[in-house]
């Protein structure tokens, strides 16, 4: 017996992520996929990449019985459709957005939204009812800090280095989406104030009150899709020491591996995978992470927590491969 799945915000690169994984998903029928932009035109319209594989059709109405809403929604947009749509108590909601990812906000509606990392709380999340889908950047950043915030290593300003490619910026266009612009071109943006930074904090004091700073620089790369972060600290660990740590730490998560020899964003592109390594250089320990922010970062993920839920293989369905060349 398959689920009924229903995507809300079907136009957008999440949703597209989404529809890619489902559509070759066992356990998962996508009954609706919502956008009131498209309603009454075939998906592959937008999304051409899915042409022969679907013949799905966008809706303006939204399916009050499914079994999982995953909400692909800009943000602050989730609050406000939840004001104006009424789903079955049983849904399970799933949202992308940054509308529930950090406290006050956990609870909305008589619904309580879980924060889904699942390398950090994983029971938590196969217990809920409705998921804040943890952001990009907080992702790749809290997979490369939380072993030594576990064992209490966070003991000095944490510094965080990291570039995203264009899709992190959404379908819709803007000065600095524009080919032109993102071509043979980098810049750095929302320097030290970006939105994830509240997440990652939240996640590492979870594990211990952490005292030090957090100083993050985001950057827009020429690239389409994947974050490589840099994240430094100064630690009185050797290297040995905390790649023993991590491997120990993620030792039964299926999706994050610690290298022992130099990543690359490709190893990750179109796939669910974190991969760290670990260096150490004049005292100070640097975490190299790579993920895809469209699948680990954001859809993948996502999916990752729908089989939590439903007490699936956390693995169902997104076993993909890289493109590495």
């Amino acid at each position: 017996m398959k689920i009924k799945a229903s995507i809300v915000g079907g136009a957008g690169y999440t949703a597209g992520e989404l529809l890619r994984i489902l559509l070759r998903h066992p356990k998962v029928e996508i009954t609706s996929v919502y956008s009131t932009s498209n309603a009454g035109n075939p998906v592959i319209k937008v999304h051409d990449d899915l042409f022969g594989e679907t013949d799905l059709i966008f809706s303006d109405k939204i399916d009050p019985e499914a079994d999982v809403v995953f909400l692909c929604l800009g943000h602050g947009k989730s609050r406000q459709f939840l004001e104006e749509s009424h789903y079955s108590s049983r849904t399970k909601i799933i949202d992308l957005s940054n509308d529930f990812r950090v406290k006050p906000h956990h609870i909305f509606k008589e619904r309580t939204f879980v924060y889904g990392l699942p390398e950090l709380q994983k029971e938590e999340i196969k217990k809920a009812q409705n998921i804040a889908n943890p952001g990009c950047f907080a992702t790749a950043v809290q997979l490369a800090l939380l072993p030594l915030a576990e064992r209490g290593r966070v003991c000095n300003d944490v510094h965080v280095n990291a570039v995203t490619g264009s899709t992190g910026a959404g379908q819709s266009l803007s000065p600095t989406t524009h080919f032109t612009w993102r071509n043979d071109n980098v810049s750095f943006y929302k320097e030290f104030s970006h939105q994830h930074e509240a997440e990652i904090l939240q996640s590492i004091n979870r594990l211990g009150e952490n005292p030090y700073e957090l100083y993050f620089l985001p950057m827009r790369g020429d690239f389409t899709r994947g974050i490589l972060a840099g994240v430094y600290l100064k630690s009185d660990l050797t290297a040995e020491e905390a790649v023993e740590i991590y491997k120990r730490f993620y030792e039964n998560q299926p999706f994050t591996f610690v290298s022992d020899t130099p990543i690359a964003l490709k190893q990750v592109v179109n796939t669910n995978k974190c991969l760290l390594h670990i260096q150490k250089q004049k005292g100070v320990l640097l975490i190299t992470s790579v993920i895809d922010n469209l699948t680990k970062g954001a859809s993948g993920q996502a999916v990752q927590n729908m089989n939590l839920l439903f007490g699936w293989d956390e693995k169902t369905g997104l076993e993909l491969k890289p493109a590495a060349f």
